[in-house]
């Protein structure tokens, strides 16, 4: 569901008005309300609690207490966390809009530092729902459907931007829930060429007939076992005038569904969520959307490698050599090592386009979702300080944080094999970055891997991060690009 987000310059009397306010500076109740009701609303912000309901005889208050930056001098991520406790507050408040059957609320800054735009996408996120397979979805629907601002907060661009930042985490969601019965690798190219018609960009699908012309090798060995064909999507965004004479090249591992083929997931219930393992198709497919709609005078290209991985009577097997896109051979030791196959024939597809930058993304190894939890993102590569110093930037302020990993060289020998140019699989330990050094072999550009496996699909809602897909990576990739 979309809740409309829209900028106005006055308060009707019906309307559910939200104060932002700090604890400590009342100075507004006075002015506003009568003298019992500053009184109750100062008596409140002493207390444990975080916002206050005050019904009215047409339109209700609601007082939102936000927390100020008393973080120590030494915390460099003290702004980060302010904003962070924003958005969860956003989030927190529609328990209350939701008891209340609340389905619009006008939502006013009296707080010393404007926090604003955070608490209402925090508030939106959070107000996310896929219910597309109920029968009963209208009965299910939260009750929230607009969510206005007062003008001198924030102006009309700034809500434009963050409602298309929103729309475009939320379709990434939306692929992550979708399952295999309907979201095939044919329905992925198909829901991105709709994107693309919708907000702007172009779309062009190669059908498997193109992929076998190219040799593609890693993404038909992995589709072997499949009764759907792959695609190959190329998703680009190329306004008049742009600032980056290359493009910038986004990567994202569409693999629709996972068993692991002949190396069936071993682990109990490890295959109930694996609908998710497109977590990063959805994250590139979801950031063109946000480059487009926002028209982000950047160059960026999207390629989308896709396809399920299943044991079907054709599939590959342990022990197979695979011949890539690029020439090398791979000896396979595991046919649940798949995404780095399909990512290793796009990273050398991109090497067409000379970019200027590639950035890829992966629900690839579960070594990355032990080391960091869904807390954060696992990255690696070979872009230079200035990049990765940025990136972290953006990171801490959309609040989707990234803990940089080494390419050691010596990580390199895991990957040697007697028979082939290199094998899929090192050995037990670091295993998300022997990932990240085959990935590191398809590339002769500046590049960083994203393994988004910790953080892509969560089965318990955090904050405004809801259950299922979280469209990570879409907030990250946008506010990154719009401050290269």
């Amino acid at each position: 569901m979309n809740t409309n987000i829209s900028v106005t310059k006055s308060i009707k009397s019906t309307d559910t008005l939200v104060l932002l306010t700090d604890r400590k500076k009342l100075d507004w109740a006075t002015e506003m309300l009568n003298k019992e009701g500053a009184e109750y609303i100062k008596k409140a912000a002493k207390k444990d609690i975080n916002s206050v309901f005050i019904p009215r005889q047409k339109g209700s208050l609601i007082v939102q207490f936000l927390n100020s930056n008393q973080a120590p001098a030494y915390r460099t991520d003290s702004e980060s966390l302010c904003r962070e406790d924003a958005r969860l507050a956003g989030n927190d408040l529609l328990t209350t809009i939701n008891h209340y059957k609340i389905e619009s609320v006008v939502i006013s800054n009296v707080h010393p530092v404007n926090m604003l735009k955070d608490f209402v996408e925090g508030l939106a996120l959070g107000n996310y729902q896929f219910i597309k397979y109920f029968k009963d979805r209208s009965e299910k629907e939260k009750c929230l459907k607009s969510i206005k601002v007062m003008e001198e907060d924030l102006s009309t661009a700034q809500i434009k931007e963050l409602q298309h930042i929103i729309n475009a985490t939320f379709h990434a969601r939306d692929l992550v829930n979708e399952p295999l019965s309907f979201l095939t690798a044919p329905e992925l190219a198909n829901q991105a060429r709709i994107f693309g018609k919708k907000y702007g960009f172009k779309v062009t699908v190669f059908n498997k007939k193109k992929i076998e012309k190219l040799k593609m090798g890693g993404l038909l060995a992995v589709n072997r076992g499949s009764n759907d064909p792959p695609t190959f999507s190329i998703l680009e965004w190329k306004p008049t005038k742009t600032k980056n004479k290359k493009p910038i090249v986004l990567v994202g591992k569409g693999i629709v569904y996972d068993t692991g083929g002949v190396s069936l997931k071993p682990t109990a219930n490890s295959m109930d969520f694996m609908k998710s393992d497109m977590g990063g198709a959805a994250t590139v497919i979801g950031s063109m959307v946000a480059i487009a709609a926002n028209k982000l005078p950047l160059h960026v290209i999207a390629l989308v490698p896709s396809t399920d991985n299943r044991p079907g009577k054709d599939a590959y097997v342990p022990g197979d050599v695979i011949k890539m896109y690029s020439g090398d051979t791979v000896e396979v030791l595991n046919t649940d090592a798949e995404g780095r196959l399909v990512l290793a024939d796009a990273l050398h597809y991109a090497k067409k386009y000379q970019p200027e930058l590639v950035l890829d993304f992966a629900t690839l190894t579960g070594s990355a979702a032990r080391a960091i939890g869904p807390e954060g993102i696992s990255y690696m590569g070979t872009a230079d300080s200035a990049t990765c110093h940025k990136m972290e930037t953006s990171g801490f302020r959309v609040y989707e944080r990234l803990v940089r990993f080494p390419l050691w060289r010596e990580y390199r020998n895991q990957l040697n094999s007697n028979i082939a140019d290199i094998k899929n699989l090192g050995g037990p330990s670091a295993g998300m970055i022997t990932a990240g050094k085959f990935l590191e072999h398809f590339t002769d550009f500046p590049w960083l891997h994203f393994d988004i496996a910790g953080s892509a699909y969560l089965k318990m809602a955090d904050g405004y991060r809801t259950k299922e897909g979280t469209g990570v990576g879409v907030r990250l990739v946008y506010d990154f690009l719009k401050n290269y």
